[in-house]
């Protein structure tokens, strides 16, 4: 199946490579899956309706660093990150599975911490937390959540129906939890350098608060039902703009383009992007973990969302030979690469 004769090291494939790589032989056996690997949720048919399917990983020392995430605000957000994922299919989460493998470093107390985060995103979102697993594990913290949802048939939506000319809209503001993800970091090193430090996150509460305690947009998928706007793609932005237009791209085979002067972001993000000496922009576009959704509609619903706070049109969709772009403040086009989170 797999025929490699010399050795490839997983940083030369990049996350979407080894992605591609790894699930391009899966076959699936069941008529009931109608979606498998390559949208934010599988899809399984269940008769009257359909199941959502998703699961994602959170491993200290790469996904969050405990020196100033609040165990509470992990649970948390573990819980988010997850029906995110069945929010960008437009479906409602019901159920989740959560498997913990921890080192003896974390005492009772630690882990009830944890679990009150968890409970909290479960109650806020009215999901039920129905098994899991625990193991131990030589160093540090692995949380693993899958969550399961569901959705009516004809209301479902993958990242592959996005057509040319279609519009591409983004909810709320973006790079927002990147440029607080560099307040804690730049925090963090000044309390390793004077251990009596005390932090100073004054005038920062909305970034910080957007990395360590995001929320899933259920609140869009009302007003786009209360507006009768159905997207024609969908996606939730965790990896970031550029990587996610990515994804709508490449399932929809269309191209995009979009505007610097369109894209939306919080005036603190933007001043703490200047201080920190990054392009606000390349915050947008790369940033992650911002939980906002991604989405396409037709030209003809545009008048039910123009005016609406909360949702942006960005761009549009192209032919797909004319790739991704972003068309500047100054009018210069560029070209958009995306390769995802560098996990290897």
């Amino acid at each position: 199946m797999f025929e490699n004769n010399s050795r490839t090291e997983l940083d030369q494939l990049g996350e979407f490579g080894l992605i591609d790589h790894l699930t391009q032989h899966i076959k699936l056996n069941h008529t009931s899956t109608i979606k498998g690997v390559g949208d934010d949720a599988a899809v399984i048919d269940l008769g009257n309706k359909f199941q959502l399917m998703t699961t994602d990983i959170f491993v200290e020392g790469s996904h969050f660093d405990l020196t100033y995430t609040p165990l509470k605000h992990l649970g948390y957000k573990s819980v988010v990150a997850n029906i995110s994922d069945i929010v960008a299919m437009n479906g409602k989460a019901t159920h989740i599975l959560l498997s913990l493998a921890m080192s003896s470093k974390f005492s009772l107390e630690a882990v009830e911490e944890l679990y009150a985060g968890i409970l909290a995103a479960c109650n806020q979102y009215q999901v039920d937390l129905v098994g899991g697993d625990t193991t131990s594990i030589a160093k540090g913290l692995v949380i693993n959540i899958a969550c399961y949802g569901e959705v009516e048939k004809d209301e479902v939506c993958y990242r592959s129906g996005c057509k040319e000319g279609d519009l591409l809209v983004v909810s709320g503001d973006l790079g927002a939890a990147y440029l607080g993800l560099h307040v804690l970091e730049r925090e963090k090193r000044i309390f390793m350098e004077k251990p009596d430090f005390q932090p100073d996150l004054e005038g920062n509460d909305y970034i910080i608060q957007r990395q360590l305690k995001p929320e899933p947009r259920v609140d869009i998928l009302q007003l786009l039902k209360k507006l009768e706007v159905k997207p024609t793609a969908m996606i939730d932005i965790s990896d970031g703009l550029a990587s996610e237009m990515y994804h709508l791209a490449k399932s929809s085979h269309v191209g995009f383009t979009i505007y610097e002067d369109k894209l939306p972001i919080d005036p603190i993000a933007y001043q703490r992007a200047i201080d920190f000496g990054i392009d606000p922009t390349t915050a947008v576009l790369s940033g992650g973990e911002d939980y906002e959704l991604l989405f396409t509609i037709s030209q003809t619903d545009y008048e039910k969302i123009k005016g609406q706070i909360e949702l942006s049109v960005i761009g549009h969709a192209l032919d797909k030979k004319e790739g991704m772009h972003l068309i500047s403040k100054s009018n210069i086009k560029h070209q958009i690469k995306a390769q995802g989170w560098k996990s290897f």
